[in-house]
């Protein structure tokens, strides 16, 4: 009986090729990925460059990519070199037109004055704020008070009616002399003008029921003198209720 072969061992690689097939294989997928990443979507490079040429900040900051054809813009994409020439044009038509629009009131009021004879109590003059109206003092209030004189009020109702004619916003301004006032009602000259300015303001709205919001009232005591305070008759002057009919574009 012959003896049995015994079986031979399978030969496998040597333990050091499975690590090096494995390191093989890791280079050649990343030098792949290397590959890959370094390859340039032509179409989406293009799409996405142009996004950024269309963006209001790369007006300013243009791209450092070239454009491939300057003339690729579409009709409307390129701003137009007219718009700011445009829009100083109309800008100076706009002053033009607010000028003579002011001007146009002024001769209306003055006109008014005279026809209703009160240029001696009431003068009139152009601004670049509109045309203000100066009241004096002696026709309106009684010393250190706010209360109108009823002898005045025909006057006052003539101006109401001017006022009721116009859409024009008013600023009623009032202004006293140097002189200190301390009294309950009034501790200065601030509450005075003040308190002066309002009560025109209240006439208009209450006897002639004129729109409210058209009216802002404001005291600036002796603060916005017209004349030095050097004489009584300096001191009459600047004791004053100023209504400034503004212009119809001003805030």
């Amino acid at each position: 009986m012959k003896p049995k072969k015994r079986a031979q061992p399978k030969r496998s690689a040597p333990i050091w090729m499975v690590t090096y097939s494995d390191m093989v294989t890791l280079i050649l997928v990343f030098f792949i990925l290397l590959f890959s990443m370094s390859q340039i979507d032509a179409v989406k490079f293009n799409a996405v460059a142009e996004s950024y040429r269309q963006n209001v900040i790369f007006d300013f900051m243009p791209s450092a990519v070239p454009l491939e054809d300057p003339t690729d813009y579409e009709e409307g994409d390129m701003p137009e070199e007219d718009d700011d020439e445009d829009v100083a044009e109309e800008e100076e038509v706009t002053e033009a037109e607010d000028q003579e629009n002011l001007e146009q009131l002024y001769e209306e009021i003055q006109d008014y004055l005279d026809e209703h004879e009160l240029n001696d109590v009431i003068t009139a003059s152009q601004t670049d704020r509109g045309v203000v109206l100066v009241l004096q003092e002696r026709v309106l209030f009684s010393s250190g008070e706010a209360e109108l004189i009823d002898d005045f009020l025909p006057f006052l109702d003539k101006v109401a009616v001017l006022l009721n004619n116009i859409p024009n916003d008013v600023e009623v301004e009032g202004h006293t002399d140097d002189v200190p006032i301390d009294t309950y009602r009034f501790p200065s000259n601030w509450e005075l003008s003040t308190a002066r300015a309002s009560s025109v303001i209240r006439y208009f709205i209450d006897q002639h029921s004129l729109d409210p919001t058209r009216f802002q009232a404001t005291g600036f005591a002796e603060f916005k003198p017209v004349s030095d305070n050097a004489t009584e008759e300096d001191l009459q002057r600047n004791r004053r209720v100023e209504v400034i009919i503004l212009e119809l574009n001003q805030d």
